[in-house]
């Protein structure tokens, strides 16, 4: 396996791996539900969610840092935007996990009624906290790293024409529901905003899928 090959597969394994915090959707549901610092719920559904969206993380920063020598013959700068928002994108996803893993931390299922009125309030906005991390980390960024990405790839001809110009397309829809909900005129996590986050899933996931199977096209050529 040549170098530029083992660099696409790693890649698109990276790519992969941060679908990993899919299952988060339900690992968090009780969790952030009110009342749960003083409720009886197991914190182990959200430890376990927690630990994914690490890999999640590391994964995002791979993703950059493995695909930068490549894409920099391109345009250096743009190549370097993409690191540093990849990055960016990881750091907000440490700050959400360190807000729920807090959480779980002060979590007192016995809490005197003391207790409970000083720690709901507490809990409520480490939930906000967290729900704001993903808003501007997991849903913001991903656009952002669309349009970066995409040019790059869009440019290059590295892969297909079709797998960027998804993430391009894309990447105006998503990143205006995005607005919406920072704007409160979509609630998080709706339906609406599901359906226009799905151009940019079918993007990684097929980038990532095509960089494994593939790696990028023989034809193409570096400046």
């Amino acid at each position: 396996m040549s170098s530029t090959r083992r660099t696409a597969f790693v890649a698109g394994l990276f790519y992969l791996l941060t679908f990993a915090a899919i299952p988060t959707l339900r690992l968090y549901r009780e969790i952030k539900e009110p009342g749960y610092a003083v409720g009886p719920a197991s914190d182990a559904a959200a430890r376990l969610g927690g630990f994914l969206e690490v890999l999640v993380a590391f994964a995002c920063i791979g993703t950059a840092v493995t695909l930068y020598p490549v894409l920099r013959r391109q345009q250096p700068g743009v190549a370097l935007g993409f690191v540093a928002a990849r990055s960016l994108e990881a750091a907000a996803i440490f700050m959400g996990v360190a807000s729920l893993m807090t959480l779980v931390r002060i979590h007192r299922p016995a809490a005197t009624s003391a207790e409970a009125s000083a720690l709901l309030p507490v809990g409520d906005a480490l939930v906000g906290l967290y729900d704001m991390s993903f808003l501007l980390g997991q849903s913001l960024m991903p656009g952002v790293n669309a349009v970066l990405l995409g040019s790059l790839l869009l440019r290059s001809g590295l892969v297909p024409r079709i797998i960027p110009l998804i993430g391009l397309v894309g990447a105006p829809i998503h990143l205006t529901a995005v607005a919406l909900t920072f704007f409160g005129v979509l609630a998080p996590l709706s339906p609406a905003a599901g359906l226009a986050a799905l151009p940019i899933a079918a993007w990684e996931f097929s980038l990532g899928v095509y960089l494994v199977v593939k790696g990028f096209r023989p034809a193409s050529q570096f400046d």
